[in-house]
C-alpha cells in the first residue's frame, strides 16, 4: 500500500502524461466493423494475480525498483515479432529508462525461416533448423524457444544485433553486458565462443542447465556466436541477453504454426523458463488448433491446464492473461475446374468461451480480441481494410501494429482503475 501511494504521487508530481488518464493510451482509429468500445480486460475469475502484477508495475515504472518479466507465447503472430514489439514499445514509451533486465531471442533467420522484427540475425555456414509444431522433428530436444538449430560445420556462427534496421524513437535500444547461451553438443566436445570487439570470450559452462554464460566488458547490441573447434555436432536452442539494470523485460516466444502440444512436448520447457521466470504471461497459443478438423475443446482446455501447471511451479505467482483467438478463415480446395474458396472457422466462437472458462478455473485475465475486432466474420472487414493478409489468418504489419496497440491500451485502463482504487483507500 504505502509503495502504491509514493507512485501515485510520483506519477502526479513527475509525469505530466499522467494528468489526464487518457493521455496514456494509445490514439486508435475508429473502425466501423469493430467493436473498439469493448476493448477491456475481463477478469472471469478474481483478480488478485493481475494486482499483484501491477504492484510490481507500481514499483518499476515510479520507483525503478525491480525488473518486471513479462512473457508473450504463441505461434506466428508471435514469431512474426511485430504484435510483440509493437506491445512493448507501448508499454516502454511510458517510462523509455526503463527497458530493462532480459531479452530472450532466438535466432529464427540461421534457420532460414522468418526472423522476428525486432531485432537482426545474420549467419556463416550450414545450419539445421527444426521447429517444436512438426512433429517429426521433435525428436530434437527444444526448450523455451520452441526451435533449435544445429551445425557440425566448422564455419559456423550467428550474429545477433538487437535494434531494428530502421532505428526509430519509438523503438526503445537494449544494451547489453551478459549472455546466457542455451545449447548442448552431445559429445561436450564442442563449445561456443563469442566474438566481442575482435576479441574472443570464453564462457562458464553449466552442464546440468546446458548454459554458457559469458560476461562481457561493457555494454553492446551485438554479438557474435561460433565455435574455435568442430570435432562434433552443436544444437543452440535459445539466446538470453541480460544488462543487470531494474525495469521491464518482455520477452517473445513464438513458432510459425506452434499449438498447445508443441510447446508440451518441449523437454526444456521448464528448465529454461527459470531464466526468465515470468511475472505475467499473455497466452497467444490457440489458432493453429482450432484450425484442426478434429478440434476437441476440452482436450485444447486440458492442454492449456498442463501448460499452466508448468508456469506455475515456476513462479506460482505468476499472473495470466489469455488472449482469444482472431476471427479467422479455413482454404477449401475446389472439385476439378472449380476454384477453391475460404469459409469462416466457426471454432472461434467456441475457443473464446473455453478462454473465458480458462481465465475463471485459473483466475486469470482474458483479452477478448475475437469480439474487440468484430467476432464471426470480421477477418474479411480486416482484410479490406488492408489490416490483414489474403489467407485471412494473419494480419498486415499495419494489422499487427493496431493489435498491439489496443491490447496495450486494454491493459494501461485495467492498470489506471488499479491507481485510482488503492488511491481511494
Amino acid at each position: 500500500m504505502k509503495k502504491t501511494l509514493i507512485a501515485i504521487g510520483l506519477l502526479l508530481a513527475f509525469m505530466p502524461a499522467f494528468a489526464q488518464t487518457g493521455s496514456l493510451l494509445k490514439p486508435v482509429d475508429d473502425l466501423e466493423f469493430a467493436h473498439l468500445d469493448r476493448n477491456r480486460i475481463i477478469y472471469p475469475g478474481d483478480s488478485l494475480d493481475m494486482e499483484r502484477f501491477f504492484e510490481k508495475l507500481d514499483s518499476v515504472l515510479f520507483l525503478g525498483q525491480g525488473n518486471l518479466s513479462i512473457m508473450h507465447i504463441g505461434g506466428s503472430h508471435v514469431q512474426a515479432g511485430v504484435f510483440t514489439q509493437q506491445f512493448r514499445n507501448d508499454l516502454l514509451g511510458i517510462a523509455p529508462d526503463l527497458i530493462g533486465g532480459q531479452y530472450f531471442v532466438f535466432p529464427f533467420a540461421a534457420g532460414g525461416t522468418n526472423n522476428p522484427s525486432h531485432f537482426r540475425v545474420s549467419s556463416t555456414g550450414s545450419w539445421d533448423y527444426c521447429r517444436n509444431a512438426v512433429r517429426k522433428e521433435t525428436d530434437k530436444r527444444m526448450g523455451l524457444a520452441g526451435a533449435a538449430i544445429t551445425t557440425t560445420d566448422a564455419d559456423a556462427s550467428v550474429s545477433i544485433v538487437t535494434r531494428e534496421r530502421r532505428v526509430t524513437a519509438i523503438s526503445p535500444r537494449f544494451e547489453f553486458n551478459k549472455v546466457t547461451l542455451i545449447g548442448f553438443s552431445e559429445t561436450e566436445d564442442v563449445v561456443p565462443v563469442i566474438g566481442y570487439k575482435g576479441k574472443t570470450l570464453q564462457g562458464t559452462h553449466d552442464e546440468s542447465q546446458d548454459t554458457y554464460t559469458f560476461q562481457l566488458p561493457a555494454l553492446t547490441d551485438s554479438i557474435c556466436i561460433f565455435f574455435e573447434a568442430m570435432p562434433g555436432e552443436f544444437t543452440l536452442t535459445g539466446v538470453l541477453l541480460d544488462n543487470g539494470m531494474p525495469g521491464i523485460s518482455l520477452h517473445g516466444v513464438g513458432v510459425n504454426g506452434a499449438s498447445l502440444p508443441s510447446y508440451l512436448r518441449c523437454d526444456d520447457f521448464e528448465r529454461d523458463l527459470k531464466l526468465i521466470k515470468p511475472d505475467l504471461v499473455i497466452f497467444g497459443i490457440g489458432i493453429n488448433d482450432a484450425a484442426e478438423k478434429d478440434f476437441d475443446v476440452t482436450y485444447f482446455k486440458r492442454n492449456y491446464d498442463a501448460l499452466i501447471r508448468i508456469i506455475k511451479r515456476v513462479n506460482p505467482d505468476c499472473a495470466l492473461l489469455f488472449v482469444t483467438n482472431n476471427d479467422s478463415y479455413k482454404y477449401v480446395k475446389g472439385r476439378k475446374k472449380r476454384r477453391g474458396y475460404y469459409e469462416v472457422n466457426p471454432n472461434g466462437l467456441i475457443v473464446e468461451q473455453a478462454f473465458m472458462e480458462l481465465g475463471k478455473q485459473h483466475n486469470a485475465a482474458v483479452w477478448d480480441q475475437f469480439d474487440v475486432m468484430g467476432g464471426l466474420y470480421s477477418m474479411k472487414d480486416w482484410e479490406n481494410a488492408g489490416l490483414a493478409q489474403r489467407d485471412k489468418i494473419h494480419f498486415t504489419g499495419d494489422g499487427y501494429k493496431l493489435i498491439g496497440d489496443l491490447l496495450y491500451n486494454a491493459l494501461i485502463s485495467r492498470y489506471l482503475e488499479h491507481v485510482k482504487t488503492n488511491a481511494k483507500r
